[in-house]
């Protein structure tokens, strides 16, 4: 008999928003949505959900207005860069209501950055940001990404973006972290499924994966579970096992 569930432990959610026709055209491999997940589960925020939109204005208000308002962060990566297609900025501040001009303390950073004569027009672009938005640092490039209320703006460069998130993560409220154990099984799915739903049904509070593979020419299964509670983790963990030793047991 499963133990009783504990009460609900703090969770934080939060979307990730790709701006890009690179990246919906495929000329561009996005490595950006992994690294934020993983980073994300680490400190105990939930990726819910993902989106990937193109260089147009409207659709990236229409997506930043949705997301923002469902999820307690939204990460985006793309298009703060100088030149005439990169309209994040512009678009963030649409969707906001406020307006957007040349920042005081971003343009103090690229003149800090650029030798005499070397910011032009174009790098002063990287300096628009919308009212009210407070700066993301950046070590690599210098450019400054921004927070707007929940939507944090980074770039699309991997590492410019890993460093922006450094940052907004040290800043950003977090959760109870998600933890994770797998049980690998050597038989289908088809075979434990019933057994492993009865399993679910008794931990309703940890999630349970099955995700199939072949192993030797054989098919085999992982079991995944996922859990804030480390107590609950452990005995879901060794229901799955039990239930698992058993089978093998009465087939053997």
């Amino acid at each position: 008999m499963a133990e009783p569930i504990p009460e609900a432990v703090p969770v934080v959610t939060a979307a990730i928003l790709v701006i890009g026709d690179e990246i919906l055209s495929g000329r561009t491999k996005d490595k950006n949505i992994g690294y934020i997940a993983e980073y994300c589960t680490n400190i105990g925020v939930d990726i819910r959900e993902v989106r990937i939109v193109p260089d147009v204005e409207e659709e990236i208000v229409a997506a930043v207005n949705a997301l923002r308002v469902r999820y307690d962060h939204v990460f985006s990566t793309g298009g703060i860069g100088p030149t005439h297609d990169d309209i994040t900025a512009d678009s963030m501040a649409k969707a906001f209501g406020v307006p957007i001009d040349h920042d005081p303390r971003a343009v103090a950073i690229l003149t800090e950055h650029y030798a005499a004569g070397q910011l032009n027009e174009a790098r002063l672009r990287m300096a628009r940001i919308p009212a009210g938005a407070d700066l993301i640092l950046n070590k690599v490039s210098k450019a400054p990404g921004f927070t707007l209320g929940n939507v944090h703006v980074m770039a699309g460069v991997p590492s410019i973006m890993q460093a922006m998130f450094d940052e907004v993560a040290a800043k950003i409220p977090t959760g109870t972290k998600m933890l994770s154990r797998t049980v690998p099984v050597g038989m289908g799915e088809g075979r434990i499924a019933s057994k492993l739903g009865a399993i679910q049904a008794d931990y309703p509070d940890v999630s349970i994966g099955s995700y199939p593979k072949m192993l030797d020419g054989a098919f085999a299964t992982d079991i995944v579970l996922r859990a804030r509670d480390a107590a609950r983790l452990d005995l879901a963990a060794q229901a799955v096992e039990q239930m698992v030793a058993a089978m093998m047991q009465a087939n053997s």
